[in-house]
Formats: structure tokens, C-alpha cells, sequence
């Protein structure tokens, strides 16, 4: 055997568990989830056929549409705020001091708490009359406005606080493309009278095109159906007020373990793939999976 198929093999064997992890615990409940789906399960013996039902419900469902426009809404402004977040925080911290690595614990210490544990800080914080942020308004002589009580800037906050969260990891994802490029171009860039910039832009930029399709692909699935969205919502907010934050994932909770109605959960869950993968599919086609240009 050549040393080149022994490095398949060996290759192979290394992916080996993560391949099978994937496929039962990932793999195998979204079959069953697309089973499930043409099926009335109610988790009390319940399990009758009935075959498209459950997506007919779903496409007269008015609180399905308003929770696909609140994802949609929600996706569209936690991606590019992750983006830009981590990678301003991994461009402020790239140089390597005391200074640099100080702040790049500070700006990750939030990983290192449970999610569910900051949502109850932030709910507390947020709480209308007698929260920080509410007395903070007062101070200042605005009004007491509760950010987590009004339908009209809740999701906003929610956003805030998961961006807050999680630009950290990203910075770190950032941080790891930034060390990638050699110094030779910057320092060639600056020779040639290339202003800071001028060399961000066709430099920085086009070299961290594999970081930034990773970024922006994993926020993508962090938005529409990350662990994330679901704990900081239903801790917080609950879907609420009005159904202001009521994001697909904390639906599809909420019929199957609060209604029982297993079957449409599950069908909604097959709708929320569907949507994911052609998320995903359009964003691999307008980053090139994010292969430079000479690739």
C-alpha cells in the first residue's frame, strides 16, 4: 500500500466519529423528523397517517407566516452584526500585547457562561420600572421604556444581546484568518505607498474570504435554528410580546411540548431545513464558498 492511500485511510479513520456522530444524532432525527411530519402524533399513543394535513395547516397557519417574517427579520440583521462585530473586535486586538490580551478575555468572557444564565441577567436588567436599563432612561430623562416589554424594539434587543454574546467566538474566528496572511504583503503594500485602507481592502478582505464564508455560514444556521436563538428567546421573552420575538425554533418547541402536537412540529421542522439549505445554497453560490479568485 502507498504511503499515499495510507494517509487516505488514515484520514478516513480520523473523521470516522465525527461522520457517525452526525448521522445519529443529526442525520437519522431529521429523517425521522420528515417521517413524523405526515403523521398525527400527540405523544400519548397517538400516531395516525395523515398525510399532508399537517402542511396544509401550516400554510393557513397565520402565527407560522408571522414567525418565518420575525426569523427572517432576525437573521438578516444577527449575521451581518456578528460579521462586523468580530471581525471590528479581531482587527482591534490582532497586535500581540498584555493590552490586546486582556481585552480578547474580556470580549470572550460571555462564552464562558451558561446562555441560560445570561438571558436571566438580561431579563432582569431589562425589566420595565425597576431594571438598570429602565432606570438608566429615567436618569437621563427619557422615559422608562421596558426593551423587552415593547413589540416594537424587542427583537432588537434580543439581537443586541445575542450579537453582545457571541462576537467574541467570532473575534477568535477572525483572529485565527488575520495570523494566516503574511506580513510580506502588508509590508510590500506599504512600500508601494498603500494607505491602511487601501491595503484592509485588497488585502485583509480577499485573504480572509475562507474566515468569512465560515462567519457568515455559521451565524446563518446559528440564526435560523441555533441553540443560541432558542435559549436567550425563550428565557427571555418567551416569544413574546405580541409574538414580537417569536422565532421559528421556539415554535416548533412550543407545538411539540406545550400543545403535544408532535406531527406538525415535526412537519415544520422538515419546512425549516428545507429553508436552511437553500439559505446556505445561495450564500455558497455568492461567496464561491469563499475560494479566492484565482482558485
Amino acid at each position: 500500500m502507498s504511503a499515499r492511500h495510507r494517509e487516505m485511510i488514515a484520514g478516513y479513520l480520523f473523521i470516522l466519529p465525527d461522520f457517525l456522530g452526525l448521522l445519529i444524532f443529526v442525520g437519522l432525527p431529521m429523517l425521522l423528523a420528515l417521517f413524523i411530519g405526515f403523521f398525527d402524533v400527540n405523544g400519548f399513543g397517538a400516531f395516525e397517517f395523515v398525510g399532508l394535513d399537517n402542511y396544509r395547516r401550516m400554510m393557513v397557519d397565520p402565527l407560522f407566516w408571522q414567525c418565518l417574517r420575525v426569523t427572517g427579520l432576525y437573521t438578516v440583521l444577527l449575521v451581518p452584526g456578528l460579521y462586523f462585530c468580530g471581525l471590528g473586535l479581531a482587527l482591534l486586538v490582532r497586535r500581540t500585547n498584555r493590552f490586546n490580551t486582556v481585552m480578547r478575555s474580556m470580549f470572550f468572557a460571555p462564552q464562558m457562561v451558561s446562555l441560560v444564565v445570561i438571558a436571566v441577567i438580561w431579563q432582569l436588567m431589562s425589566s420595565d420600572k425597576v431594571g438598570i436599563v429602565a432606570r438608566l432612561f429615567t436618569a437621563i430623562g427619557l422615559p422608562g421604556v421596558s426593551i423587552l416589554g415593547d413589540p416594537s424594539i424587542a427583537l432588537y434587543t434580543v439581537v443586541f444581546i445575542t450579537v453582545w454574546f457571541l462576537m467574541g467566538f467570532y473575534m477568535l474566528i477572525f483572529l485565527g484568518g488575520l495570523q494566516d496572511i503574511p506580513n510580506e504583503y502588508y509590508e510590500a503594500a506599504r512600500i508601494d505607498g498603500a494607505t491602511a485602507i487601501q491595503s484592509f481592502w485588497h488585502i485583509t478582505l480577499p485573504m480572509l474570504r475562507p474566515t468569512s464564508f465560515f462567519v457568515l455560514l455559521v451565524s446563518l444556521v446559528a440564526a435560523v435554528a441555533g441553540q443560541q436563538a432558542f435559549d436567550l428567546i425563550y428565557v427571555m421573552t418567551k416569544g413574546g410580546p405580541a409574538n414580537s420575538t417569536q422565532v421559528i425554533i421556539v415554535y416548533i418547541y412550543q407545538q411539540a411540548f406545550q400543545y403535544s402536537s408532535f406531527g406538525y412540529a415535526a412537519a415544520i421542522a422538515s419546512i425549516l431545513v428545507v429553508i436552511l439549505l437553500a439559505a446556505t445554497s445561495i450564500l455558497f453560490v455568492l461567496t464561491r464558498g469563499g475560494r479566492f479568485h484565482h482558485e
